[in-house]
């Protein structure tokens, strides 16, 4: 620890992202990163980018980017900002609209970098629990808060509320931001952003980085009621004006247009999420049901931690959380088909060794 560390900084937990390991063979399921690559028409617009313009500063508003997504969604441009990827939206949230005189509300077990942000932006928050089944109830959301932040799909248990659901927490809390946060929501969820012009204090946040395929672009959203928008709007302009390159906001913006490719390659990974389910289950596993593109399970007789471990010394990277009420559960990315089943075939091994 550093004698030049601010107190705050002193205080930190940062988040702890998964795991990239540098093995030769390695079949890699720990980080939900997409199995399929991106469109060909992103590799082809991020190409046209690569000429002399780069020595200019790209577009502040990402006027182009934002207008592909609005006319996707339905929705004004004014609606739409886009960022550095989900987490830098989500930062800008924190800071810009969930820093109240109340404790927000998040779910006790959930995307982990929730608490990080409180501790960053000095938020005050009250987790709230997951019923027996690892899954939100929307009644428990009926109590003074100073905001809502949920995943839908849940992270890391996959589980999903409707939009039925969604709404019944957005429509309780009025007089509070509601964020959805839902990165994984194109592998089996409804979005919430058809409810935004019927909701002010609704906002949707999204990722580029799972159905899309571009984890390595870095490229976030969120949709909501042009005020909302405008708050955020601030936070960037006070801290970084100018957070997507020219390549970024090509390749994002062609990525929304061609959703023949979007369609295909997550519905691939909708088909071998419930296949990997089957096999887990066939296998002594208790799976959670999942609209994610990945599983979360336990198995009956075996800990999560030493599975892991087998797993890993095979080249299998999964993800464990050790953490309370989910110490024995694996996050399992899905996969390619060969990728899920050597997974399969090692765990069948491994089961039958011990």
């Amino acid at each position: 620890m550093s004698k030049y560390w601010s107190p705050l900084v002193r205080e930190l937990k940062p988040y702890v992202p998964g795991e990239q390991p540098k093995m030769q063979r390695l079949v890699k399921l720990n980080t939900n990163e997409n199995p399929y690559g991106p469109s060909p028409r992103v590799l082809e617009a991020i190409r046209e980018q690569l000429d002399e313009g780069l020595k200019l500063y790209p577009d502040p508003e990402s006027e182009h980017l934002r207008e592909v997504i609005a006319r996707y969604y339905g929705v004004a441009a004014n609606q739409v900002f886009v960022g550095n990827g989900s987490d830098e939206v989500l930062a800008h949230i924190f800071h810009g609209l969930l820093k109240q005189d109340r404790p927000i509300l998040f779910p006790d077990i959930t995307y982990s970098f929730y608490p990080v942000y409180c501790g960053l932006y000095g938020v005050e928050s009250r987790p709230v629990p997951l019923d027996e089944n690892f899954r939100i109830r929307p009644e428990d959301y009926d109590q003074p808060n100073g905001g809502i932040i949920f995943p839908n799909p849940n992270a890391p248990t996959g589980c999903c509320l409707s939009l039925k659901e969604v709404e019944r927490i957005v429509g309780g809390n009025p007089d509070s931001v509601v964020v959805v946060d839902e990165a994984y929501v194109d592998f089996g969820g409804e979005t919430a952003v058809a409810l935004v012009d019927r909701y002010p204090n609704l906002l949707v946040s999204q990722t580029l980085s799972k159905a899309r395929s571009l984890a390595g672009l870095r490229v976030g959203l969120a949709i909501g009621h042009k005020d909302l928008i405008e708050a955020l709007n601030r936070v960037k302009n006070s801290f970084n004006s100018y957070p997507l390159d020219r390549l970024a906001q090509a390749g994002a913006a062609a990525a929304f247009e061609d959703d023949a490719w979007f369609q295909e390659t997550r519905q691939r990974v909708i088909d071998e999420r419930e296949r990997v389910t089957a096999g887990l289950a066939e296998r002594g596993f208790d799976v959670l049901p999942s609209a994610a593109n990945f599983v979360f399970c336990q198995h009956r007789e075996h800990k999560g931690a030493a599975l892991a471990q087998a797993l890993r010394e095979q080249g299998i990277i999964v993800r464990h959380f050790d953490k309370p009420r989910i110490d024995n559960f694996l996050r399992i990315t899905i996969g390619t088909p060969e990728q899920n089943n050597e997974l399969l075939i090692a765990l069948g091994t491994l089961l039958q060794a011990t």
